[in-house]
Formats: structure tokens, sequence, C-alpha cells
């Protein structure tokens, strides 16, 4: 993904811990897969991460630097 640090620059940081970074979209940005805009942006720091779901999402993956971006569309 080219424009990464431009599309985090817009995003709400709101969780990071070992695992993951957690950005909430209050802008409306489109999603760079789907081109929807998306609620959350996920970044897995670690090639094996578990991620409980709470509620049903629809999502979109990428990759930057190795690392996996999980893009959630709430239904």
């Amino acid at each position: 993904m080219e424009d990464f640090e431009q599309l985090v620059s817009s995003l709400t940081p709101r969780e990071e811990n070992d695992e993951i970074k957690l950005y909430q979209n209050t802008v409306s940005v489109a999603c760079p897969v789907c081109e929807d805009p998306f609620d959350d942006l996920v970044v897995c720091k670690n090639e094996a991460t578990s991620l409980e779901q709470i509620e049903p999402l629809d999502i979109c993956v990428t990759i930057h630097d190795g690392s996996p971006l999980l893009f959630t569309h709430k239904h």
C-alpha cells in the first residue's frame, strides 16, 4: 500500500497493544480495497494474531510492509 502514512494520518488511533494497532475511521475515508467507507483499520503486528469478533463484519484485507491490514465494515 503506497499511501499508508497518509491513510493513518486521517484516522483516529483507538488502541495499541503487543499484537495490534486499531484506528477508527471518523471521517468516512474510502477503503483502499473496495472503495466504500470503512469503520476501523486493524494493523496486525505479528505473523499470527487472534482477533475476537464482537459483531458481524465484512472485512477487506491488504498488506503493508509485511503486516496484514484489516479494514472492517459493519453491517
